[in-house]
């Protein structure tokens, strides 16, 4: 299958960026390469970007995309947690600007062994780096009752959670959980029929959560923050697309540190702590799909973009 995915707040996010032409710049989800060909337009024969994925079908289709832009654009299959070391590796040691777009792409929603849709049957797979031994069906066969209450409740903020996990036990008590399809239809009998017909499609929230616990997405976003502050050169800017209120939340949390770290108490005269901010918040509010893009791409409608600008 074609690796397809519409980049979502595009003109948004490249704009944020305010885009340098002799620049060197990272995209840390890579995808099929749409946030990195809008920057690559922009730069000159100075300039660069560097690609980071973990999904190989990711790797291959912005290869071919960005293909006309020869030595501008270097191409990493790893996570973007490992930014600062790859950069590294690469000799560089400060960018002007990075961009992570969070959310799955319609390639991994749309092609069914990937295992992300409860819309088609297909394996418990769930991993954006299929080098990964562990799967969605390990966590749904073999953690815990408590522990998949735990990720549901949390990740998935459900309030039907225990009786998810619940059921889960029970049916793989009888046999495995072998598929998506099995796992939606346990899913339904957890939720009472009125609450299904209230909230959407009654698996979204499980599937998310189980994605989000097996692929590691909050605590990797939470750990790597600092650091991409930290790779930028003054007047830098990240670019952070969240899809839920979890990634949101971190998010604007890291960045409010990093513009007023100071810890001392507020009736202190003057800091005594000796916390520096590293730059300014840009968007005291996030950015939101504008009517247009909502209206051409469903998948935009959660979407949020904040910037943080180094100093």
């Amino acid at each position: 299958m074609e690796f397809k995915h519409r980049s979502v707040l595009l003109e948004e996010t490249i704009d944020g960026l305010r885009i340098r032409p002799d620049g060197t710049y990272v995209d840390g989800t890579l995808g099929g390469g749409g946030h990195a060909y809008e920057i690559c337009r922009r730069l000159s024969d100075k300039g660069s970007i560097v690609g980071i994925d973990q999904d190989e079908a990711a790797i291959e289709a912005a290869g071919i995309r960005l293909k006309d832009f020869g030595e501008k654009v270097t191409i990493v299959r790893r996570n973007y947690c490992d930014m600062k070391s790859v950069l590294h590796d690469l000799g560089i040691d400060r960018v002007d600007g990075i961009v992570l777009d969070l959310g799955v792409s319609s390639y991994q929603l749309d092609t069914a062994e990937r295992g992300f849709s409860y819309r088609e049957d297909a394996p418990l797979d769930m991993r954006m780096d299929r080098r990964q031994q562990m799967t969605a069906r390990d966590i749904v066969n073999d953690y815990s009752e408590r522990d998949l209450y735990r990720v549901i409740r949390d990740y998935g903020e459900d309030k039907f959670a225990k009786n998810i996990a619940k059921h889960i036990a029970a049916a793989r008590a009888k046999r495995p959980i072998e598929t998506t399809g099995e796992l939606t239809e346990i899913i339904r009998e957890s939720i009472p029929m009125k609450f299904q017909k209230m909230s959407g499609h009654p698996a979204k929230r499980t599937f998310q959560a189980i994605r989000i616990e097996l692929n590691r997405e909050l605590e990797v976003l939470k750990n790597s923050l600092d650091d991409m502050i930290d790779l930028l050169n003054p007047g830098g800017r990240l670019c952070i697309i969240t899809f839920h209120s979890l990634e949101d939340r971190i998010v604007k949390s890291a960045f409010r540190k990093n513009e007023d770290p100071c810890t001392c108490p507020k009736d202190f005269p003057v800091c005594v702590c000796g916390k520096v901010s590293k730059g300014s918040i840009i968007t005291r509010k996030p950015i939101l799909p504008g009517e247009d893009e909502l209206r051409e791409n469903s998948r935009s409608k959660s979407a949020k973009l904040r910037i943080f600008e180094r100093k």
